[in-house]
């Protein structure tokens, strides 16, 4: 059974300072889905949440709820709530009465408050600290109580922006799956922004990526890492070798000035453009049984998989594999047609260089800080997960 749109945000644009956010972005959620919003910082995922919340009027657009335009209606009369960065719990409360709070507001009785906050305490796993003070709570039990404190009033939407980013790396991964389980549980919406690219394939039914106030791809997390839209998609989800290249014809790339069979059609021959590799989707082979050689430049083993950078002509390229090989080796790269992703040209396409200069403390300085609240695993893919994929786009923006 095909799911109702909850949530339609229709040409929605916003400017601050007369600085563009938002440029005239349509999205469509639909009930009941975990919906990630996930880009850089700055790019406008905060600001989509904010007008969802009722926080934020759009310069112009329309947003409807149930079918319903909802413009100009505040936020505590929209059936939403959100639990932000910071959890804003009160901290002269316990935990039994800041999760009870909004239904105390709300006139409940005594009685029902005290069932529906015992649901809550085991829904989010806190039976036995209801009278704890909030202070005394670790940063996993606090979001626990925000959780509780946000769906204790059944909205249908539940809004989340960055709400792990203050955890540590084993909590953030505990709580991640524990918020895909309370949304299963609860069968509510659950509307997601991070800038994290591991929460947003883990969690999410459905992943938009954005950029500079556009939405850049939306699709299931399978389709979204391994059928990148462009460039900018294919950097910021997962590490990518991207090659420019030429089409032959249908199935026939040229790459390194060597054809390659891939599965990619519908290009035009000798048009340009840009073959997405993921590091481990290339074999390390013998020399003799490859047309693309490079030399081993550096190696650092990873635990599960040694890390490769393998100079080919010039190209530094990344490599995972669980072969052990040393450097200044000369090795051929072996590369499957279905391990070549064919994307066209965009205005992103050569923004990024090879991995000359890539390790790990690199990599993680150059990761996006998580943004602040702003002022006014690997899947196989096949050709009926990327149909999937297009179909999930074309439901959320037409």
């Amino acid at each position: 059974m095909k799911k109702t749109n909850i949530i339609e945000l229709k040409n929605i644009s916003v400017a601050f300072d007369r600085e563009p956010v938002l440029a005239d972005l349509s999205l469509y959620i639909r009930d009941g889905e975990f919906v990630t919003l996930l880009g850089p910082s700055g790019c406008g995922k905060t600001t989509t949440l904010r007008i969802i919340a009722g926080f934020l009027n759009p310069d112009s657009g329309d947003v409807f709820f149930d079918s319903v335009k909802i413009n100009g209606i505040p936020p505590h009369k929209r059936s939403v709530n959100t639990i932000f960065q910071r959890y804003a719990l009160f901290p002269h409360y316990n935990v039994y009465d800041n999760i009870a709070f909004g239904l105390k507001v709300s006139g409940v009785g005594k009685s029902e408050i005290r069932e529906r906050v015992d649901e809550m305490l085991d829904l989010v796993n806190l039976r036995g600290f209801e009278k704890r003070n909030i202070s005394t709570l670790s940063g996993g039990q606090q979001q626990r109580v925000a959780i509780a404190r946000a769906v204790i009033n059944k909205p249908k939407v539940l809004l989340l922006d960055e709400p792990l980013a203050a955890l540590d790396y084993k909590l953030r991964k505990d709580m991640q799956n524990e918020l895909k389980s309370i949304q299963r549980t609860l069968g509510i919406t659950f509307i997601f922004v991070t800038h994290d690219q591991e929460e947003a394939l883990s969690m999410s039914d459905t992943v938009v990526v954005m950029d500079e106030g556009k939405i850049q791809q939306i699709g299931t997390p399978a389709s979204i890492y391994n059928e990148p839209q462009n460039e900018f998609v294919a950097n910021f989800i997962g590490e990518s070798n991207i090659i420019d290249g030429v089409m032959v014809r249908d199935f026939t790339v040229r790459l390194e000035e060597r054809d390659f069979a891939c599965l990619d059609k519908g290009f035009k021959p000798g048009e340009p453009i840009d073959a997405v590799i993921r590091p481990e989707d290339v074999d390390i082979v013998a020399p003799d049984s490859s047309a693309l050689l490079g030399e081993i430049t550096s190696v650092t083993f990873k635990g599960v998989h040694y890390e490769y950078i393998i100079d080919v002509s010039g190209y530094k390229w990344l490599v995972q594999t669980t072969d052990e090989h040393p450097v200044g080796a000369t090795v051929g790269l072996f590369i499957e047609p279905d391990a070549i992703h064919i994307m066209r040209k965009s205005k992103y396409s050569g923004q990024s260089g090879d991995y000359s200069s890539f390790s790990e403390e690199h990599h993680e300085m150059s990761q996006p800080l998580p943004e602040d609240i702003e002022e006014p695993a690997e899947v196989e893919e096949t050709e009926e997960s990327e149909a999937a994929g297009k179909e999930v786009q074309d439901e959320h923006t037409n």
